[in-house]
């Protein structure tokens, strides 16, 4: 099993002090925290993107491309872009640079955006965000893949025998498909034989292992080896701690001030305690030996091979933050990779086997015989 800490640069008042860190203050937070995963031996690192208060994420490959200079090993991945309010052409531009500075450790997960902040930004409405998804998925597939493109479609002007510049790193990247609820997604992801990360966050687990199985069949209905589909997961809360009272002890505040706020917003709360969270979301907040347990149940369910954690803080100590991370590492990822087994990440060093062209025109540029 693999595992990424994951952020949407959220910026809100600390639960437990109440204060409000500034803008370069809370992007710092996440050079560093992508440092520390990187020294703890996390697989990746993930940044969201949304486009609305309280987040700070409206420009992954931005901040992306920062962490491909101050880390070296770890596989970088959006979490997710939102292609139905972007222009392929510019995401490829985009994304091609930050795979050549990252030297092939990216990967992408698309999906259709939320919230009522892009209707307003970029006019995308869900009447048309599925077919911009969509339509966006196909060209930047088909500019990833050739230097050469053809294309015409509803929401962008054609193209002919178009080049986008840069070429990438990888001949061919990893591109999940992220979905809540949405079948839309999932039937794109079988149908081009692309992986699926489910997110796996605001409901009990039974509606996104029911998601993640209709995946499957529709894996084998475009004639997909079963054997092939590859599945993601995200968690909706984590904390380990050395005993289970430690980790709920520390983890009540932030549970607590989730809820006020959703309160607050009107949202509709489907756990109303801490001890019903844990038990029925898909949060992993324990000892390791209860982490792992419940890992293992989910396997069951998803059949997942990587999973999401938070990287945030949320207020708790920063001995605790930093335990919780180490002891992850330490108690409980080792045995989850050895009971899971899972497939490789982009990490670089395959990439560069993969398009020797790009090792010619580096030697020809420097005047340095191969």
């Amino acid at each position: 099993m693999k595992f990424l800490l994951f952020t949407l640069v959220t910026r809100v008042p600390d639960p437990t002090t109440g204060r409000l860190p500034g803008t370069r203050e809370r992007l710092r937070n996440v050079v560093e925290q992508a440092k520390l995963a990187e020294d703890l031996g996390y697989d990746g690192f993930a940044v969201g993107e949304r486009h609305e208060d309280p987040f700070l994420s409206a420009a992954p490959p931005v901040i992306l491309s920062h962490l491909a200079a101050v880390t070296s090993r770890i596989t970088l991945f959006t979490a997710v872009t939102t292609l139905s309010l972007l222009d392929p052409v510019r995401a490829f531009e985009d994304y091609s640079t930050l795979d050549n500075l990252s030297g092939g450790r990216l990967e992408l997960i698309i999906g259709k955006g939320n919230g009522a902040a892009q209707a307003e930004l970029f006019h995308v409405t869900t009447d048309d965000q599925w077919d911009r998804n969509r339509e966006g998925y196909e060209l930047f597939r088909a500019l990833w893949a050739s230097d050469s493109v053809t294309w015409s479609g509803r929401f962008r002007p054609e193209l002919k025998a178009a080049k986008a510049l840069p070429r990438p790193w990888q001949p061919k990247i990893r591109i999940w498909h992220g979905s809540a609820t949405s079948r839309d997604s999932v039937e794109l992801a079988a149908r081009n034989g692309d992986p699926l990360f489910s997110a796996n966050v605001t409901n009990p687990i039974e509606p996104y292992a029911e998601l993640v199985r209709h995946y499957r069949e529709r894996w084998e209905f475009y004639g997909h080896r079963p054997e092939d589909a590859l599945v993601g997961a995200g968690t909706a809360g984590f904390h380990v701690a050395r005993t289970s009272q430690q980790a709920l002890d520390t983890y009540r505040p932030i549970f607590e001030a989730r809820l006020a706020l959703a309160h607050k917003l009107g949202l509709p709360i489907v756990f109303e305690t801490l001890d019903d969270f844990v038990a029925r979301s898909s949060a992993l907040v324990g000892s390791p030996e209860q982490v792992i347990d419940k890992v293992g149940r989910q396997y069951e369910q998803f059949g997942h091979e990587v999973i999401h954690l938070s990287a945030e803080r949320d207020g708790r100590p920063e001995i605790d933050y930093l335990d919780s991370l180490a002891l992850f590492q330490t108690a409980v990822a080792p045995e989850l990779r050895r009971r899971i087994p899972s497939r490789p990440l982009a990490t670089g060093a395959d990439a560069a086997e993969l398009d020797p062209r790009d090792d010619l025109v580096r030697t020809e540029t420097s005047g340095v015989a191969p």
